[in-house]
């Protein structure tokens, strides 16, 4: 009886399996990088503390549009830009990318580099964006 209703029902369980794990996924990949801060968090963070924001996207994507004084610093060349690195070790960090599924990695290899306070922003730019701050271009 169970096998005629998973043979006769193959469509529906996959659906419900592939919605489940779109349900999960978020939470699984956002879980990377440590702290997570709403746009209200990082806001506070940035006028109580002077947080810097990093954007990891790369320049094309920066120069379309970017949170108002953050600093571009691509995801594939932090390794690269140690100095400017070295200098946000003692501040908070926020790292940002367009939706905040890819700034857990930058922000675990910022902490690998010694900066102590790494946080991601979540929903990244678009999150910032739909919350009406500011974004430069």
């Amino acid at each position: 009886m169970i096998e005629k209703f998973v043979i006769d029902n193959w469509p529906l369980i996959a659906v419900a399996f592939a919605s489940g794990a779109m349900l999960v996924w978020p939470l699984v990949a956002g879980g990377r990088g440590g702290a997570r801060l709403s746009t209200l968090q990082a806001t506070q963070l940035i006028n109580q503390r002077d947080a810097v924001i990093i954007d990891i996207r790369d320049q094309a994507d920066y120069a379309r549009g970017h949170i108002t004084n953050s600093k571009n610093l691509p995801a594939k060349v932090l390794d690269e830009r140690k100095a400017e690195i070295d200098k946000l070790k003692e501040i908070p960090v926020i790292v940002s990318c367009d939706t905040g599924m890819r700034a857990g990695a930058s922000a675990e290899k910022l902490r690998a580099l010694g900066v102590k306070e790494v946080f991601t922003l979540q929903g990244g730019l678009n999150a910032w964006r739909d919350a009406g701050l500011p974004v430069s271009k």
